[in-house]
């Protein structure tokens, strides 16, 4: 049954913002400098203020809410294993979690039958780290530049944009230059010169930092807030070659790419081969209850037959967060929700942000799998000059986030980029819908741009 948008409580909105700005603590914040939207609901690709205002979801809240807000399915099985079981020590089965583990270790690989489950994905890579570590008896771990990995202690150094800068605390993490053709490091002009000249640098840093010093190359398959960087055809297959020619594990982050978000269960398997481990959230259950986890290759599971693993969480593999990851994942599958991110990505989002990008010169390139696409922003086409700097934000961003949001579209924004991700099961309705006020909200800031 549909849920109705209730009435507007103005009153109740402002309770809720005082109650936040007196008592939590913002991540990522100068806490006097923000003023965080008090949410009243949602349902599907919409969700909506106290004051009456409804926003299509263009962002998934933080690119998680894969199956939309309030999917009848699954908080159906939430309240079903809130009635049956609420928790339990993680020492102990539960039904909930395996049946959690075999269906998401079967849209894996043949050669990834166990899950550790975390609460989220940052602890889930700083597992897989850990695991990879053990398993080779090596310490260093390479990683994009141009990457998010989480905010604990090795995730946030595994990670390189400027949120690592203040968060510098762990050792042995090595950071290198991904393909990126559209501000090319490598002076490439194709996305096979890209491919090649990305591959034998990754092999230089490789040399040159010792392979015998080197657990594990963690990337993500998609890379997410840092861009939208989607591969050039064989590079994931080259990071696997480079992998086993010096024994380094290959850690793919599917945190934000996996489950349906790029028209694939998992974004690697748009290559021909496999991770050693992977790691997953946000759209497992698409976030309805946090958790996140590791899927592990037998190779690395059979290290831990009879040797103890040193790591464990209280809440791991939480029955409520796994009734709902089952759920969500049944219901992807049953309503064909990974095959509709695929076709609305290749159909009508491609096309749409082709007009789009005609339309505003603004938008100097657009890249994108599935319902995962960036549009990175310029002032000059010629020179690809960004709209904003980076680490930064510019008053052009806030024109356009301000724009967006005034007309009913709630976006996704990374310095001089925005982010293209509503849920998977999207309708094209709702996509030409938030196209035509992207359309206007790009006219408004017409005048930031320069160039010819």
């Amino acid at each position: 049954m549909a849920m109705t948008q209730p009435p507007a409580d103005p009153a109740r909105g402002k309770e809720v913002s005082h109650l936040d700005r007196t008592h939590v603590f913002h991540s990522w914040s100068a806490q006097a400098q923000i003023s965080p939207l008090p949410v009243a609901g949602g349902e599907g690709s919409y969700f909506w203020d106290f004051d009456g205002n409804k926003y299509l979801d263009f962002s998934s809240q933080l690119v998680f809410t894969n199956i939309g807000h309030q999917h009848p399915k699954v908080i159906k099985a939430i309240q079903e294993q809130a009635a049956l079981y609420t928790t339990v020590a993680p020492q102990h089965a539960n039904e909930a979690r395996g049946e959690a583990a075999q269906r998401i270790t079967a849209r894996a690989g043949a050669h990834h039958n166990k899950v550790f489950f975390t609460n989220g994905g940052a602890d889930g890579v700083e597992n897989a780290i850990r695991m990879a570590r053990l398993h080779t008896n090596r310490h260093k771990v390479l990683t994009f530049y141009r990457s998010y990995h989480g905010n604990t202690t090795s995730a946030i150094a595994s990670t390189g944009d400027p949120r690592r800068w203040p968060n510098e605390y762990a050792y042995g993490h090595v950071h290198f230059f991904g393909p990126y053709l559209y501000r090319s490091p490598f002076w490439a002009t194709t996305e096979q010169e890209e491919c090649t000249r990305a591959l034998e640098h990754l092999e230089q840093v490789i040399i040159f930092e010792g392979p015998h010093t080197i657990a594990a190359i963690l990337i993500e398959s998609v890379v997410g807030t840092a861009g939208v960087l989607v591969p050039p055809v064989g590079y994931l297959e080259g990071v696997r070659a480079l992998c086993d020619k010096y024994g380094i594990m290959w850690i793919a982050d599917e945190v934000m790419a996996g489950f349906g978000r790029t028209g694939k269960w998992f974004a690697y398997q748009h290559s021909t081969v496999e991770p050693d481990l992977i790691v997953f959230a946000k759209g497992v259950n698409s976030g309805y209850v946090p958790l996140g986890g590791v899927i592990i290759s037998n190779e690395i599971a059979a290290t831990f037959n009879d040797r103890v693993f040193p790591g464990g969480l209280t809440y791991s593999g939480h029955p409520l967060a796994a009734a709902a990851a089952v759920a969500t994942i049944d219901v992807m599958a049953e309503e064909k929700i990974v095959e509709n991110a695929a076709a609305i990505g290749e159909n009508v989002i491609k096309p749409l942000l082709a007009e789009l990008m005609a339309n505003h010169k603004v938008i100097g390139e657009v890249r994108g799998k599935g319902v995962f696409w960036a549009l990175d922003l310029v002032t000059d086409r010629q020179t690809r000059a960004p709209l904003a700097p980076y680490g930064s934000s510019s008053p052009a961003m806030n024109e356009l986030v301000a724009a967006c949001k005034k007309l009913g579209l709630f976006p996704f924004i990374n310095y001089n980029r925005m982010h293209i991700c509503p849920p998977c099961n999207v309708s094209e309705a709702e996509i030409r819908e938030g196209f035509a006020i992207l359309d206007k909200a790009f006219a408004s800031i017409a005048h930031h741009y320069v160039g010819k």
